[in-house]
């Protein structure tokens, strides 16, 4: 990131010095006073320059933005990179990426996609001191995948009430993983619970009658 040290005969003098040769406004800036300066006797006699420091401000958004940009520039396929503004905050940004080629970039049950907001996270953590939530999606592919988890969190809670025998599903992140207990935390008839280490993780389903001790669900 650049940043101008600059002097100038007042605080506000070297700071606009500092703004013009980075060509951002005021709001976009942050600023350190180094040295306020003095006048001196008569204005003349041990008089002092006003230094300044500035750099522009880390806009997380535009960080992540550019990261992905950059990425898929190095793809043999085109792809677009917007900022869903209705579900970005001060808190959390979620980027969607639209194109052809959606299935290779979601990957197999989303894990190329996946891999890409944990890298993009990484990137736009690095560059603020406050943690930043990242999420990005794929025309509404975390929609769909989100609904077809509910309704296979249902099913197979029926096969666990009708079997009376656990069931366990096949290994999941931690989000897929959240999204199968907070379905089915609602149903007291089963109970949900997670085995195994990760990447290997899965949830296990079990009749809440038979669950003798229960287990972190995380």
């Amino acid at each position: 990131m650049k940043v101008i040290r600059q002097e100038g005969k007042t605080i506000d003098e070297a700071l606009n010095l500092a703004l013009d040769k980075l060509q951002i406004s005021k709001n976009e800036a942050e600023v350190k006073v180094l040295d306020e300066g003095s006048k001196g006797i008569f204005g003349i006699i041990g008089s002092k320059n006003a230094v300044v420091e500035v750099k522009p401000k880390v806009n997380p958004i535009k960080v992540g933005k550019e990261f992905l940009d950059e990425i898929f520039k190095k793809m043999p396929f085109e792809a677009e990179i917007s900022v869903l503004e209705d579900k970005t905050n001060d808190e959390q940004v979620l980027y969607n990426i639209s194109s052809k080629d959606l299935g290779i970039i979601i990957g197999h049950r989303g894990e190329t996609l996946d891999a890409i907001q944990y890298l993009t996270s990484l990137i736009v953590n690095k560059s603020i001191e406050s943690y930043y939530r990242v999420l990005i999606d794929a025309d509404g592919y975390r929609d769909r995948r989100k609904g077809t988890l509910e309704r296979l969190a249902n099913k197979l809670a029926r096969k666990a009430l009708s079997t009376g025998r656990k069931v366990m599903l096949e290994p999941m992140p931690p989000h897929e993983r959240r999204i199968i207990h907070m379905t089915l935390r609602g149903d007291e008839r089963v109970n949900t619970y997670s085995e195994g280490k990760e990447p290997y993780r899965r949830v296990m389903i079990v009749a809440e009658e038979k669950t003798a001790n229960k287990k972190d669900n995380n």
